[in-house]
């Protein structure tokens, strides 16, 4: 694994296999991809820790288990607390429904247990 992949693995947690895979399949689309990923996750007028819980909420809204656990997976490295998450799972059920917070709520509790 690379250093940029390494970096991005401590950013978000679990990198995507399809990452992985574009460093042998299409390694111009992967730098690409990376620099967007770098862009996207780097702090700006929002801390890299609140896009985290934006990313968390997104994924339980379109109850996606493997975004969710590795948008979860990357919020413990950034030290994101589970009451954080919590209450941004809050915000999803206002918007998203009953169903996309419960199932936020289950990864969240078998990840951090």
């Amino acid at each position: 694994m690379d250093k940029k992949m390494k970096d991005l693995e401590k950013k978000i947690g679990k990198v995507p296999k399809f990452f992985k895979e574009l460093t042998v399949r299409d390694p111009e689309m992967y730098e690409l991809v990376m620099k967007f990923e770098e862009h996207i996750w780097d702090d700006g007028a929002l801390s890299r820790k609140t896009k985290k819980l934006i990313a968390i909420s997104i994924a339980a809204a379109l109850r996606d288990q493997h975004a969710v656990r590795a948008q979860l997976a990357g919020a413990v490295n950034l030290g994101v607390t589970k009451e954080e998450i919590e209450e941004a799972l809050r915000v999803t059920f206002l918007l998203s429904g009953m169903p996309a917070y419960v199932y936020g709520k289950a990864q969240l509790d078998e990840v951090m247990k």
